[in-house]
C-alpha cells in the first residue's frame, strides 16, 4: 500500500505593529539593484503593500520569546516603510502584514524569495499598459507610477503594431525579444508575416537585418539626402517617418523615396540659381557627381578677402583671452562648466574670422564655372572656379600657359609674346636648313641630358607638372606625359571614397603651390628640396596609373587584347610591390558594389571562400537580393575580395623584356604583334 505524502501547513500569517519589527543580517541581499527604495516607498504610499513580510521571532538564550520579530526576507520593503515613518507618512505603530516563519533558516527563506521570483514577461507589460491606457491613463502617469521612463512605456506601447500572430510566436519562445521589437518598424501586418515566414527557415536572424527587410523600400533618416534636406521639411511636406523600438524622435524610416528626391533636387537647384547670380557661367549640381568630372577643366584661383584692422584687432583680443584663460586653468583637470563654454565660444569666433571667404575676378566667372554635390555627411559641397576648354578661347587676355587664373601683363610688357613675328625671323632661312640645325641641336640636347642625372630629372618633372596641371599647354620641350584615365563614368561612387580624396587633396595642395606662369616653373621646380621634388614627381607619376580591365572591340582587338594584358601584368607587378591590399586599404564586398551585382553562384562561392562551406549553407535557400545582404553580413570583416582586386603573382619574365611569362612564352604570330618598346 502507497504511503500518502504529508499535508502541506502554511505559514501562519498575522498583523505585526512596524515598530516590532527589525532588518535581519541574514538577509542575502547586499547589492542594490532595481527600484530605489524612494520609488519604492512613493509606490507603497500610493496603493499601500502588496506583499507580505517574511518575519521569525526573535529568541532569548533560552528559547523564549522577546517580543520582536526579525526580517530576512522582505528588507527593501522593510526599509521602504521605515522611510515612511521618517518622513511622517506612516504611523510607527501601523500593522504590517507578515507571514511568521518558524522552521528552517532565514538565509535560505531570503534565497527562495529572491530567486524564486519572476520578473513579468516584456508581452505581459505590453498588455497591463495598454489596457491601462485604454483605462484613461496617459503615458505620462504610467512611467510615473510604475517608475519607468516615459520612452519604455512608448516602446512597449509600439509592441501594438505587431502582428497578433507574432506576438503568439514571441510568447511561446519562438522569437526574440529584439526580433519583435524590429517588427514594429511597420504596421504592415501583411509583410511583417512574410518576412517572419522568410527569415523563420534560418537558424537566427538579427534584429538589423529584420528591420532591412521591412524597410528596403524606404530611406533611413541618416542618408546623406535626408541630412540634406531635413527630417522637418521632409515632414512638412506630407511625408511620413516610421519607427521601430530601437531608435529615437531623431531616427527613422521615409516611406517616400520620391518625395526625397524631389526635394533634394529642389534644395540643389535653389543653391545653384544662387550661384549663377552670381555670375558663374555655369553650375552643376547633383547628389553625386562623377569622379573626376573637374579633370581636364582648368582651376581658377580666387583672391581671399584680406581682415579689416577691427577683425585683426578682435582676433588679437579673442587670442589673448584665450591663452589668459589656458594659463589660469592650464593645471585644472576638469575645467568649469562657464570656463569651458566661454572657451568653445572663442574658438568658434576665431575660426569664424580665420575663414575668409574667397572672391573671383566679374571676368574669371564668367567663363568658368562650379560643381554642387553633397558630401557623405549631407553637408553641401561647394567647389567653384573651373574652366573649361571651350570657354578658354573666349579670354583672350589669359595667358595659356598659366595654371590657376594669373593676371597677364599690359600690352607691350616683358611677358607679351608676337608668334608672326617669330615665324617671320624663322622665314629668313630654308625650311630644310632650319630643319637640319634643329635636329642637331636635338640630338646634343639628348646627349647632355644624358649625361646630366639630376638635370634630365628636374626636366622629367617639369615635362610631368605640365601635362598634368596644365591639359592644353605644349609648353615642354620633353616629350613626356602623363596620360590619365578618367574613371568617372565607369564608377560614379568612387568620388566618396577615401582614395578619392586623399588624391585630390593631394593634387590641390601642389596646384595651390605651383606658380601662376609655367615660364617660372621650371626655376620654381628647381628651388624645391630633394624630398619635396620626388613627392611631387609621385604624385603626378600616380595619376597615370591604369589598372582597369576595358573590353576590347573592333578588327583590333586582339592586339588590344594583348596590350591590355601587359598592362594588366604590370600593374599587378606594381601593387604587389607596394604591397597593396584592397582590404587593408578599406574596399569590403557590399550589396551595392559586388554582391548584389553577381548571381547567387557567385555570392555563395564568395561566402565558401571567405567563411567555409557551413556558412555558406546557411544562405543557400534564400532569394538573390537576401542572399546578397545576408551575405554582406557573413564576409563583413573577413578580408574576402573579388578576383579582380587580388593581386596576380606572375613568373620571371623572359630574359627580363617585362613582359610576363605568360605572354612571352605564347606563339610567334602572337608575341610579334605586341607593342614592345625594343622592336
Amino acid at each position: 500500500m502507497t504511503k500518502s505524502l504529508p499535508k502541506l501547513v502554511l505559514s501562519a500569517s498575522r498583523d505585526i505593529p512596524f515598530s516590532q519589527l527589525v532588518l535581519s543580517q541574514k538577509n542575502v541581499r547586499r547589492v542594490k539593484s532595481g527600484l530605489s527604495i524612494e520609488d519604492l516607498a512613493e509606490d507603497i504610499y500610493r496603493r499601500t503593500l502588496l506583499q507580505s513580510l517574511n518575519v521569525r521571532p526573535m529568541l532569548d538564550e533560552h528559547g523564549n520569546p522577546l517580543g520582536m520579530f526579525e526580517v530576512p526576507a522582505g528588507g527593501r520593503r522593510f526599509c521602504a516603510l521605515e522611510l515612511l515613518v521618517k518622513t511622517g507618512r506612516m504611523h510607527r505603530d501601523q500593522p504590517v502584514p507578515c507571514v511568521v516563519r518558524e522552521t528552517g533558516s532565514a538565509e535560505e527563506d531570503s534565497l527562495a524569495e529572491n530567486i524564486m521570483r519572476v520578473g513579468l514577461h516584456p508581452l505581459d507589460q505590453f498588455r497591463a499598459f495598454r489596457a491601462l491606457i485604454d483605462a484613461g491613463l496617459s503615458e505620462d502617469d504610467i512611467a510615473a507610477r510604475f517608475f519607468v521612463s516615459v520612452s519604455t512605456v512608448r516602446q512597449r506601447l509600439r509592441l501594438a503594431s505587431v502582428s497578433p500572430a507574432l506576438l503568439d510566436v514571441y510568447g511561446e519562445d519562438g522569437m526574440t525579444l529584439d526580433q519583435l521589437m524590429a517588427f514594429s518598424v511597420t504596421d504592415n501586418h501583411v509583410r511583417q508575416q512574410q518576412v517572419w515566414d522568410q527569415i523563420n527557415q534560418a537558424s537566427h536572424a538579427p534584429a538589423y537585418y529584420i528591420r532591412r527587410l521591412l524597410t528596403e523600400d524606404a530611406i533611413s533618416s541618416s542618408d546623406r539626402r535626408v541630412r540634406f534636406i531635413g527630417v522637418e521639411t521632409y515632414l512638412a511636406a506630407g511625408g511620413d517617418v516610421t519607427r521601430d523600438l530601437f531608435s529615437s524622435d531623431e531616427e527613422g524610416w521615409l516611406q517616400d523615396p520620391a518625395l526625397v528626391e524631389q526635394l533634394v533636387t529642389a534644395k540643389l537647384e535653389q543653391q545653384a540659381n544662387a550661384l549663377r547670380a552670381e555670375g558663374w557661367k555655369w553650375v552643376e549640381a547633383a547628389v553625386d557627381l562623377p569622379y573626376g568630372c573637374e579633370n581636364g577643366k582648368r582651376r581658377i584661383s580666387g583672391q581671399t578677402v584680406d581682415l579689416t584692422d577691427d577683425e585683426q584687432d578682435r582676433l588679437q583680443a579673442l587670442g589673448a583671452r584665450y591663452d589668459a584663460l589656458g594659463e589660469e586653468y592650464g593645471d585644472v583637470i576638469e575645467l568649469p562648466e562657464e570656463v569651458d563654454a566661454t572657451l568653445a565660444s572663442i574658438e568658434a569666433e576665431i575660426a569664424a574670422l580665420t575663414c575668409r571667404p574667397v572672391v573671383y575676378a566679374p571676368t574669371d566667372m564668367a567663363r568658368a564655372g562650379v560643381f554642387v554635390s553633397l558630401t557623405h555627411t549631407g553637408k553641401l559641397r561647394v567647389e567653384k572656379g573651373f574652366a573649361r576648354p571651350e570657354d578658354e578661347g573666349s579670354a583672350q587676355s589669359q595667358d595659356p600657359g598659366s595654371f590657376s587664373g594669373g593676371t597677364v601683363p599690359a600690352s607691350g610688357g616683358p611677358s607679351e609674346h608676337d608668334p608672326d613675328a617669330d615665324r617671320d625671323k624663322v622665314r629668313a632661312l630654308p625650311d630644310r636648313l632650319i630643319s637640319e640645325l634643329t635636329a642637331a641641336r636635338t640630338v646634343a640636347i639628348r646627349d647632355a641630358l644624358a649625361q646630366a642625372p639630376l638635370t634630365a630629372f628636374l626636366a622629367l618633372l617639369h615635362a610631368l607638372c605640365l601635362s598634368v596641371f596644365r591639359f592644353n599647354t605644349h609648353a615642354g620641350c620633353i616629350q613626356i606625359a602623363v596620360t590619365q584615365v578618367w574613371l568617372g563614368t565607369i564608377a560614379p561612387d568612387l568620388r566618396e571614397t577615401g582614395w578619392s580624396k586623399s588624391v585630390q587633396q593631394r593634387h590641390d595642395h601642389w596646384a595651390e603651390r605651383l606658380p601662376d606662369d609655367t615660364s617660372c616653373l621650371w626655376d620654381w621646380l628647381a628651388g624645391l628640396d630633394t624630398d619635396e621634388q620626388m613627392e611631387l614627381l609621385a604624385h603626378c607619376v600616380s595619376l597615370g596609373a591604369n589598372a582597369l580591365v576595358e573590353p576590347v572591340k573592333g578588327h583590333e582587338g586582339r592586339v588590344s587584347a594583348h596590350a591590355v594584358a601587359q598592362r594588366l601584368a604590370a600593374a599587378d607587378l606594381l601593387a604587389a610591390h607596394l604591397d597593396l591590399d584592397m582590404a587593408r586599404t578599406g574596399w569590403a564586398p557590399t550589396v551595392g558594389n559586388y554582391l548584389g551585382r553577381v548571381p547567387k553562384p557567385k555570392i555563395i562561392e564568395a561566402v565558401r571562400e571567405a567563411r567555409g562551406d557551413e556558412a555558406a549553407a546557411l544562405i543557400t535557400h534564400l532569394k538573390k537580393g537576401d542572399m546578397a545582404r545576408e551575405a554582406e553580413r557573413l564576409i563583413e570583416g573577413a578580408g574576402w575580395l573579388p578576383e579582380p582586386l587580388r593581386v596576380a603573382h606572375h613568373g620571371p619574365s623572359a630574359e627580363g623584356s617585362g613582359i610576363p611569362a605568360s605572354i612571352e612564352d605564347g606563339p610567334e604570330d602572337v608575341r610579334a604583334e605586341l607593342p614592345i618598346a625594343a622592336e
